[in-house]
């Protein structure tokens, strides 16, 4: 306590028990101990400054000693007449005072008994006798000696203040006892039987656990009544203190259950830093929260929902769970763009050179995006449209959003929609799940800073429905410009202005998009790069940016565009660019690593070594194309990444008329295939079949690569070609591709996909496509160059496609029914040859 650090010290105030040590009695001036009055103080005593407590006269208390100073001072005073000067230093921490850093005043105490402890330290019980002053330092080294003056008891006159103030002191600490104060009956009795006012002060003074420097105060004051007057000072804040925190501990009680103990003591402190005047934290965070919430300008009746919000966070205690949600709750309502728009720059010139500069031709779909642009910027307040970017991977839908919003100067926020099964991924919780948070629209709009981004929803047509709802149905309210104003986000369960956002959609098919949400959209249908367009890309976009991705220059790496063609034939087959920019990143890969194992280069890739850096060919082409053959037709399908042939094959046997489908066909697909041959048999005279082939074979159609599903109408005239040519021996020409839909009388019906079809049969090196007559309309969409290489045969009736795809006409038996008027000779579209 006096000499150590605080969990090794004890303290005993006045008339307190020491440790077992003594009786803690206070003797009176003629006792055995003697006050003063029977004790001589020398001029010069050994000097033990104690820490934390301030030793007054009549006060007994153990000390613990251990520092050699002190140890030193204890034993030059038991080496005399056992009397030792008590003052306490300024600075608890030091350890080795100066005489600056110690009071000038304290008590003169007499050493009652001493042991010495196993540790090395010293355990005394002194006890005041009277007060003095340090003159002078006698000697600072190995202890201090000073020289001292008695402070005696000024005589007093017996008065009615002094009276009035002893009488008011007891009261005092009655009222304190009554409070909660621990005094010891031995204490109080005492009290009530001195009859001098300075002992009166003494002894309350100690017995009160003061401060040191009040306490100090006190024992520096000559005057009896004086420092009577600062005890009766004291006491009455000790009572003002006392009172207001039995009040708190009343509130508290009422407030809260027996259960929540640590939420009853933070009402304590919060209600002492109130009584206190001390800085809430709480008070702060509402304040700065209603600051936010009117800086964020929101619609009316959102405002009146935060701050209906914030008076209920107001009531709530700070660590309550629910606190927690509302805090988080106002955060996002406080964080969102309600008035915040990104300034509109449109400039159509501009927005043309960076669609030009992002991307290579797509000529319609850029031209639909200017004309967005320029409406908007005659109608500011135009209500937009939905745009959807349909076509297959790696054909720049989602590049084509970012360059929009390069455009028109907007931020620019992508959401993938790709497995989303859940509606509270579009829509948010409601806040009464734990962990609940706003939708990813919501969440969007935060991101962006503003509520006029280009929005993104990626890959639209992969969203799925489950017993968690339908997310593609919570998105219809947000795609609808009549409705998206209010949208409601089940997590904040106000409306949000969605009418000024730019929504645009991507999917690499439009039919798993729900019929309702397709309503909502304007389609711009993206097709394949031909290998023309590939090329020119990878010159102008890819190559750039793997060489600077990987290290290199133009002058290290010269790809030629035979290298690039090849690459594009024979490693890549797909609609889109990213396994041709993999494949040119793969070659830059392998340049880099030859340059910094030491080869200086400039390394040159040609055709003929490109084997060298990406190995074998991935892609060969069919050797049966080559062909012509009996019962084998070419056919064109479209799939979701781009066009592809289908080589389908016929054949018979003896049997019964059965027909066999094979290759994974789906449902369609086999119908057509039943069509067909429903009209091969229907029209077995005029083509020259024998009237027995069909009752006594079996028939059995196989399009290969038979691990991968196939389904459609588009195969119907290619399955019918295949049957005719296996029933009349006419073989089938192999430069022909074609696609259409049969129906049972032999009409051919339109198709879809033309343009990654055209590209399957120009990569395959076939120049005649037989289409029906209804697509004639989609052959002006296509690139010149392609309609250049490849030659078209609209057809209405199968027999027009017969006239084409067969070696020779088949051999009539009969005429044809009178019924049935032969269609006219088709006639070829196209400036390419017909093989």
């Amino acid at each position: 306590m006096a000499d150590l650090p605080a969990g090794d010290r004890e303290r005993l105030h006045a008339a307190s028990t020491g440790s077992g040590e003594g009786t803690g009695s206070v003797p009176e001036r003629d006792g055995e101990s003697g006050g003063e009055g029977q004790v001589r103080i020398p001029d010069t005593l050994p000097l033990l400054p104690v820490r934390d407590v301030v030793i007054f006269p009549y006060m007994i208390v153990p000390l613990f000693v251990g520092r050699e100073m002190s140890i030193a001072a204890v034993n030059e005073a038991l080496a005399r007449d056992r009397l030792i000067l008590l003052a306490t230093q300024r600075d608890v921490a030091e350890e080795e005072p100066t005489p600056d850093e110690i009071h000038r005043v304290g008590s003169v105490a007499a050493i009652m008994r001493m042991l010495k402890l196993p540790d090395g330290r010293v355990k005394i019980l002194v006890q005041g006798l009277a007060k003095a002053r340090i003159l002078e330092f006698v000697q600072t080294k190995p202890t201090f000696i000073v020289k001292v003056e008695a402070l005696p008891e000024p005589a007093l006159e017996p008065s009615l203040e002094a009276e009035a103030l002893m009488r008011s002191v007891r009261e005092q600490l009655e009222k304190i006892a009554q409070l909660g104060k621990a005094f010891s009956n031995d204490i109080l009795l005492l009290l009530e039987n001195v009859s001098e006012p300075g002992r009166l002060a003494d002894l309350v003074a100690a017995n009160l656990g003061l401060k040191v420097d009040q306490a100090q105060q006190i024992l520096e004051a000559e005057s009896p009544v004086e420092r009577l007057r600062k005890v009766h000072d004291l006491l009455s804040k000790e009572i003002e203190l006392l009172s207001v925190q039995q009040r708190i501990q009343t509130q508290a009680k009422e407030e809260i259950s027996k259960s929540q103990r640590e939420y009853f003591l933070r009402e304590q402190l919060r209600a002492i830093k109130s009584e206190l005047g001390d800085t809430d934290d709480k008070a702060e965070e509402i304040n700065e929260l209603r600051e936010k919430i009117k800086a964020a300008a929101m619609p009316p009746d959102v405002e009146k929902e935060a701050l209906k919000q914030l008076r209920r966070l107001e009531q709530m205690h700070a660590e309550a769970a629910e606190a927690s949600m509302v805090r988080t709750y106002l955060d996002w309502m406080v964080d969102l763009p309600w008035s915040k728009s990104a300034p509109d720059e449109i400039d159509i010139k501009k927005a043309k050179q960076i669609l030009d500069e992002d991307h290579y031709d797509l000529e319609k779909v850029k031209d639909r995006i200017l004309e967005y642009l320029a409406v908007r910027k005659l109608n500011p307040k135009m209500k937009g449209p939905i745009l959807c970017f349909v076509g297959p991977p790696g054909v720049g839908k989602t590049s084509l959003g970012k360059s929009i919003a390069r455009a028109l100067g907007r931020p620019f926020v992508r959401v993938s929609l790709g497995g989303v099964r859940d509606e509270a991924e579009i829509r948010g919780h409601r806040r009464t799940y734990v962990g609940a948070l706003p939708g990813r629209i919501i969440q969007g709009m935060k991101q962006a800073g503003a509520n006029n981004p280009v929005f993104m929803l990626d890959e639209i047509d992969k969203i799925g429905a489950d017993f968690r709802g339908d997310p593609s149905a919570a998105l219809l309210e947000a795609l609808d410009p009549q409705q998206n104003h209010a949208f409601s986000d089940h997590y904040l369960n106000v409306p949000f202005d969605l009418s000024r956002v730019v929504w645009i959609t991507t999917a690499n098919l439009l039919d798993p998009i729900p019929s309702a949400l397709k309503d909502r959209m304007e389609v711009l249908r993206l097709s394949g790069y031909t290998e023309e367009e590939k090329l020119r890309i990878a010159r102008r976009y890819l190559l750039p940016r793997q060489l600077a991705e990987n290290g290199l220059t133009a002058d290290r790496l010269e790809l030629g565009d035979a290298a690039v063609r090849t690459i594009i034939q024979s490693y890549t087959r797909e609609a889109g660019l990213r396994n041709l920019e993999r494949e040119i990143g793969a070659i830059c890969r392998k340049v880099a690593r030859r340059i910094a194992e030491g080869e200086a280069g400039p390394f040159k890739v040609t055709a003929q070594n490109l084997h060298r850096y990406l190995g074998a060919p991935k892609h060969l082409p069919d050797e049966d194309i080559g062909v012509d053959d009996v019962g084998v037709a070419i056919g064109l399908a479209w799939t979701e990444v781009g066009g592809d042939i289908l080589s389908v094959e016929a054949t018979s046997m003896k049997g019964k008329g059965r027909l066999t489908l094979t290759g994974q066909l789906g449902d369609v697909m086999k119908e057509s295939a039943q069509a067909a041959l429903s009209y091969a048999r229907s029209r077995a005279d005029a083509l020259g079949i024998p009237k027995d082939a069909f009752d006594e074979r079996d028939f059995h159609v196989h399009v290969p690569a038979g691990a991968i599903p196939k389904d459609g109408p588009s195969a119907g005239i290619t399955i019918a070609t295949a049957l005719v040519s296996l029933l009349t021996g006419v073989p089938v020409r192999h430069d022909v591709a074609m696609t259409g839909e049969i129906t049972l009388r032999g009409r051919v019906l339109p198709i879809g996909g033309l343009k990654e079809k055209t590209l399957a049969a120009a990569r395959a090196k076939i120049r005649t496509i037989v289409i029906p007559e209804r697509n004639r309309k989609d052959i002006e969409e296509l690139p010149a160059y392609l309609t250049r290489k490849v030659t078209f045969v609209p057809v209405k009736t199968m027999d027009q496609v017969l006239e084409v795809a067969l070696r020779r006409p088949p051999q009539k038996v009969s005429p044809p029914p009178p019924a049935r008027p032969e269609a006219p000779p088709a006639e070829p579209v196209g400036a390419g040859s017909a093989g």
